[in-house]
């Protein structure tokens, strides 16, 4: 008889995982993660314990071990499926084995087995990464720990097998978790933000460089734990030069130094003021059933589509006059607003907003590809160059099917991502926007989805920068052989990361030299970084299990699907580097004292932490198997198994399609806040109308509105300046969102040629009761 004391799941079956440590090392924006697993069994039979957990997508997985009582294992990196033959012949001996393993499908899953584990015996596990931060709009990085995973949708008819684990809501699950950071830099910690309670921040040194935060007691596993961390005087153009493994052959990846370039290009300011007029703007939004969820978990806020609704309002009113539009939809099946992308125009933009006011949830499941493939085989139009916005919540199973599509098609289409609320893929959206040449965001918790949304627009409507090239001045005797794919796309601000080896010795000079030439607005640019070729003291082997990361990640998405030349080249280069990939394992196995352990041997299904789904009526209250990216379990070996069925993911699936033909379960939405309901009044030229709706936004009535208008001036320009002062006096902390429609509206007055533009800017200001200054409205 099972003892049932100790922690549970809801089908009153022990859980073997008791506790999770995360500690973090971040060193300026580079991250170690080192995460301790505790297992105890507390039933009478051996059990394999099987954990499937979410990653971040560009993680390097570089450590793996296990600790029995005094006696530690060290895995070893092997080609897949030989770790798990010998993970399968080690428990059909009776021997403890431990397997870590990349889902074949998305690299931001993996699945851990703990196998054999006696009973009343305790094991820990460790496991090791490293991974880079990524900036932020506001210049802060942005450390994830994922710790939510939700179902992936399979799509109709995809190929794969799956492996099942046990998922319960978040605030459920059944075992702990602490979280500790140390932060170092050259430059002074400002400060340290989360989406997660924190301890206060604790400066480690008088000047500030070095800090530690830990998480309060009491976190529920509802969200990824964020932190966003910023530097003084971030970000600047850096290199970091660390020396090869002494132990390893000269001319190898590990044996030979790496060195890691930060770039961050800045553009002449002539041509960044000069935003394109033209281009294509097409915009996919998720809307499966998970749409209808909170954008966080407190289940407070708006839902995703209404988020996403009132950002397609501000993209629609800040695309330029000259361009081209439409907006597709997709779930289970997929449609456009129009056949093809249109004119912008009044009528157009009107006609889009009206279908834009219906888009509800209730489109099925989350199937992208068929859409994305839609869009592709849509002639692009002459001189408008097509840019993609892309909106999910990413709980696709068909991911790297995606991000190939996306990369066969870059040479055509830029692609822009949102990552929408917790448990969004990390591999989708940053690898679409990697392989379109775009830019990924991520927006959690309580953050507003607009400012990003339009920092990317902006990105999309700077010049865009082609024939990128990066060459090196190295001294003699000193070669180099890139680790990164080419650059193929810059922004103005935002970091490029470049890894190469470094081969050969120098006699003499001992600097090296990068430069990256581009074409800007058909203007030849270059920025240049002067770097030491000596290595950086106490980096380890980071920078050399990043550079390995990004090529094998490289090699794995070569031309699609890998041949079986490139398959050996990852595996050899993986097992080299002791980094994971798509087609190797981490493999440990205890021989102990070579007794076998007795007895039939139980799976356990750990319980991983997902969303409820309360306002879509997916409240889940059990324990239930979860289909997770198809990726295959280790052959069962003398298990009495756990039912293998696919209820979560399925419950999920039936939901998503019962929504196509249900009214939605989304709460009836409040009144638009003062800011979109004054946006949403701008015609596409630019200005505003003065009408009673204006007056009610800028909270006059219609008289007080129009007494004070100077006899020479129409009544479109005193609404327009109206308009703007409004923004300026009252909106200023979310300039970011209305930035871009605002220079419209100057653009516009400027071609009216309106006289008497000061004296209306001060009757504004009384009327609005605020003093902002013509000049500052760009007038």
């Amino acid at each position: 008889m099972v003892n049932c004391c100790g922690l549970l799941t809801d089908k009153k079956e022990p859980v073997p995982l008791k506790g999770i440590e995360v500690e973090v090392e971040v060193r300026d924006h580079v991250a170690t993660v080192v995460s301790t697993l505790h297992y105890e069994n507390k039933e009478d039979k051996p059990l394999e314990a099987v954990f499937v957990f979410p990653m971040p997508a560009d993680a390097a997985v570089c450590h793996f071990s296990a600790k029995i009582g005094q006696t530690q294992v060290v895995a070893e990196v092997q080609e897949k499926q030989k770790a798990r033959e010998e993970y399968d012949d080690a428990l059909s001996s009776g021997q403890q084995a431990f397997l870590l393993e990349e889902s074949e499908q998305s690299p931001d899953i993996f699945s851990l087995s703990v196998g054999s584990l006696p009973p009343e015996e305790s094991a820990s596990i460790r496991l090791e990464y490293v991974t880079e931060l990524a900036v932020q709009a506001d210049d802060g990085l942005r450390f994830c720990l994922p710790a939510v995973l939700n179902p992936r949708y399979q799509p109709q008819g995809s190929e794969g097998g799956s492996t099942q684990v046990t998922s319960v809501p978040a605030s459920l699950v059944p075992y702990s978790l602490s979280f500790s950071a140390r932060v170092s830099s050259p430059r002074p910690v400002c400060k340290v933000e989360s989406n997660c309670s924190l301890d206060p921040l604790q400066y480690l040194n008088t000047e500030q460089t070095q800090a530690s935060v830990q998480l309060a007691a009491g976190h529920k596993f509802d969200r990824d734990v964020e932190l966003l961390i910023y530097y003084k005087d971030a970000h600047q153009p850096a290199a970091v030069v660390e020396a090869g493994q002494a132990s390893a052959k000269p001319g190898s990846l590990m044996g030979d130094p790496v060195v890691m370039l930060s770039l961050y290009p800045e553009f002449p300011q002539a041509v960044m003021s000069k935003m394109t007029s033209c281009g294509e703007f097409v915009f996919l939004l998720d809307r499966s059933g998970s749409m209808d969820c909170p954008m966080d978990s407190s289940h407070q806020g708006q839902t995703r589509i209404s988020s996403a609704r009132d950002t397609l309002l501000l993209l629609l009113k800040s695309l330029p006059m000259d361009c081209y539009f439409n907006i597709y939809s997709f779930g289970s099946r997929y449609d456009s607003i129009f056949p093809k992308s249109v004119e912008y125009s009044q009528k157009s933009m009107e006609d889009a907003l009206k279908m834009v006011e219906k888009m509800k949830a209730d489109m099925g499941g989350t199937e992208i590809l068929q859409p994305l493939k839609q869009i592709f085989s849509q002639p692009c139009i002459p001189s408008q160059p097509r840019q993609l916005f892309i909106f999910t919540d990413g709980e696709v199973g068909d991911t790297k099917e995606v991000i190939n599509l996306v990369k066969k098609n870059a040479a055509s289409h830029r692609c822009f991502s949102f990552g929408i609320g917790e448990g969004a893929s990390s591999a989708l959206i940053t690898g679409v926007a990697k392989e379109g040449g775009g830019h990924a965001q991520f927006i959690t918790g309580t953050d507003r989805m607009q400012p990003k949304v339009m920092q990317s627009l902006r990105f999309a409507l700077q010049p865009a920068v082609v024939d990128i090239s990066v060459t090196w001045d190295l001294p003699k005797g000193v070669s180099v052989t890139p680790l990164s794919s080419s650059i193929k796309t810059l922004f103005q601000g935002q970091r490029s990361l470049l890894y190469a080896q470094l081969t050969g010795e120098s006699s003499g000079a001992s600097d090296g030299c990068v430069t990256v030439k581009y074409r800007l607005a058909d203007h030849p640019s270059q920025n240049q970084l002067h770097f030491s070729l000596k290595p950086t003291e106490d980096t380890g082997l980071t920078i050399h299990r990043l550079g390995a990361r990004t090529l094998i990640r490289s090699l794995e998405t070569e031309d699609g699907e890998p041949s079986g030349g490139v398959k050996e080249k990852v595996v050899e280069l993986s097992v080299q580097s002791g980094v994971s990939s798509a087609f190797t394992a981490f493999i440990a196995v205890n021989k102990g004292d070579g007794k076998a352990i007795q007895g039939p041997l139980v799976r356990r299904n750990v319980p991983t932490p997902m969303m409820s789904y309360i306002a879509c009526s997916l409240s889940v209250c059990s324990a239930m198997p979860i289909q997770a990216c198809a990726m295959p379990a280790p052959r069962s070996v003398a298990c009495s198994a756990m039912p293998m069925q696919d209820r979560n993911a399925k419950r999920k699936k039936q939901k998503d399609d019962e929504s196509e033909h249900t009214l939605s379960c989304e709460p009836q939405q409040p009144p638009r806040e003062p800011l979109l309901q004054l946006i949403s009044l701008q015609t596409a030229s630019g200005s505003w109308l003065l009408e009673p709706a204006l007056a009610a936004a800028l909270g006059k009535t219609s008289e007080e509105l129009e007494k004070p208008k100077p006899p020479s001036v129409t009544q479109e320009v005193w609404a327009t300046i109206l308009a703007l002062i409004w923004l300026h006096g009252f909106k200023m902390e979310a300039q970011e969102e209305w930035e871009l429609l605002a220079m419209k509206a100057v653009s516009w007055l400027h071609a009216q040629k309106a006289p008497c533009v000061a004296e209306c800017v001060d009757a504004g200001n009384a009327l609005l009761g605020v003093k902002v200054h013509k000049d500052a409205l760009g007038l």
